[in-house]
Parts: structure tokens; sequence; C-alpha cells
């Protein structure tokens, strides 16, 4: 943990297409907000998106969840993980379908680069299902690079991607 109490703003990437994806994304959601020494600042709307990676996977329900935290980055790793255990969660295909799929996109204005977590991660930047509902509950926000969510989220492509109307994650 963090030793002088301080809390971090977090956002993570939730997404699930295995296993009733719904109720997956739904269970993280109160996961995170049971975790210790966090809380729960924003959900996004819900995107149902096409698969990234092996051909034949069900479409992917996608969120984005900002948290303030006062986890070091490792442990609020090691605390996602668990979530994704408790849920099922199998790796065996890079890519591959999944119970729940939980990254951490960005841990404050920090860049982490380690064996074992990459932050802002690697992909965040072409990820449209990441783009969009990161967009939607942090459109001011800016990157340790730089480059603006706004920028990113408008120029991204729409191609695979719709946000779920009337379907939403509480908090």
């Amino acid at each position: 943990m963090i030793k002088n109490g301080t809390y971090i703003r977090c956002y993570l990437g939730l997404g699930s297409n295995l296993s009733s994806p719904l109720q997956q994304l739904a269970a993280a959601v109160s996961a995170i907000k049971q975790m210790p020494s966090t809380k729960l600042a924003s959900i996004s709307p819900i995107y149902q998106s096409a698969p990234v990676g092996p051909e034949g996977q069900p479409d992917y329900l996608n969120a984005v969840v900002a948290i303030d935290t006062q986890f070091a980055a490792l442990d609020l790793l090691d605390h996602t993980q668990a979530i994704e255990k408790e849920q099922g969660r199998v790796r065996d295909i890079r890519w591959g379908p999944r119970t729940l799929d939980i990254d951490i996109l960005l841990y404050g204005d920090e860049t982490i680069n380690s064996e074992r977590l990459i932050v802002p991660h690697y992909q965040l930047t072409v990820r449209n299902f990441v783009l969009l509902p990161l967009h939607d509950i942090a459109p001011t926000l800016v990157l340790p690079t730089g480059t603006s969510i706004k920028d990113l989220a408008s120029h991204c492509s729409s191609d695979g991607i719709n946000q779920l109307e009337g379907v939403t994650l509480t908090d």
C-alpha cells in the first residue's frame, strides 16, 4: 500500500465475453467496490464490441471504471487479478475468450514499465472499446504522454462497437 494514505485516481478497463458477460461485469464492479483502501468514482456506459484475437469468439461487453485507491500499482494488479480468478478467468489463449478481463489502463499520471505491468496500458490508444468508455467518464483526461483522451476518442474508429442503450452497471 501507499504509506502516506494518498489516493491515486486509476482507470480500469473491464471486458467479458463468456458466462453471462453483463453479470460478469456487474460482479467485477461489486468486487472492486469491496476492495479495501479503494473508492469507486465512476462507471462508464457499457459497450458491445467485436473480439480482438482468435476468430469465432462471441462479442465482448466492455466498460471502464474510475477508482481512487491507496494501493501501489502492483498491489492493485494483484487485487484485480484475484477478482479475475474468482470469476473463473483462465489465462490460456492470448486474446482468447474470457469470463473477465480487468486491465489497469492508467495509474495516476505514472508511467510504469515492469515485467508484470505496463501503464499506460500498451493498447490504450488504439482500442475503441477502451477509448470510448474512458472518454465518457473522463473527457478532459490527458495521458502522461500529453495526449488527450478527447483527441484520441475523436479519431478512433467506431467500427465493430456500439454503446448498449438502457443497460448500466450501477454504482
